[in-house]
């Protein structure tokens, strides 16, 4: 038998709101942006250093990742302020996120940090760093971004592995469109009714 294979938990854009809105801390609404706006792994972000943004280029340049592999990820207009208001304000020495004594910032601290945000909204999914990465991948393929283009950004070696977010994508085509509701010329009388007129 196979085994069965659960799809990945994914929140909509009103629960990302939710989210970037719930953190007192601005690190710590910026680290959800980065993780939502980049799909990076928990241990991806731990380790991005202030150098590892390009801004000229508007690119996250991530670093022997998983499987020792190098890629870049763009930022995109929205992030690239908050990245640098956050610069500015916080004064990161060397990561990007400082954990204690300015040392890299822990995966406990990372995961922490989205369970309080989550704590104060009024999401009631399991909501953890790796849901951001699925919830990007999700995003990106609804707005019309090819699945090898989706691979690449997040550094995925075999495309098997990002085919799982095309079973819970959301299209706009989709939205609206149920088997039944072109059953019948118009949808101007219940089931029932139709039924009884056959």
């Amino acid at each position: 038998l196979r085994s069965r294979q659960a799809f990945p938990v994914v929140i909509n854009r009103s629960e990302v709101i939710e989210m970037l809105s719930a953190p007192l801390l601005l690190k710590h609404r910026v680290l959800i942006a980065v993780l939502y706006g980049c799909g990076l792994r928990c241990m991806e972000i731990r380790k991005l250093q202030i150098c590892d943004i390009d801004f000229e280029r508007n690119l996250i340049h991530v670093r022997q990742s998983k499987g020792g592999k190098d890629r870049c990820v763009p930022i995109g207009q929205q992030l690239t302020l908050e990245l640098k208001n956050y610069l500015e304000r916080d004064r990161p020495v060397k990561w990007l996120f400082n954990g204690k004594d300015f040392k890299d910032f822990s995966e406990k601290g990372i995961q922490r940090a989205v369970r309080v945000a989550q704590a104060k909204t009024g999401i009631t999914k399991k909501v953890t760093p790796h849901t951001f990465r699925h919830t990007y991948a999700t995003h990106l393929l609804e707005q019309g971004i090819d699945i090898v283009t989706i691979q690449k950004l997040l550094g995925h070696s075999n495309i098997q592995t990002t085919m799982i977010y095309l079973h819970i994508i959301h299209r706009q085509s989709m939205a609206t469109f149920s088997p039944l509701d072109t059953l019948f010329q118009k949808a101007d009388t219940n089931i029932s009714d139709r039924v009884g007129m056959a």
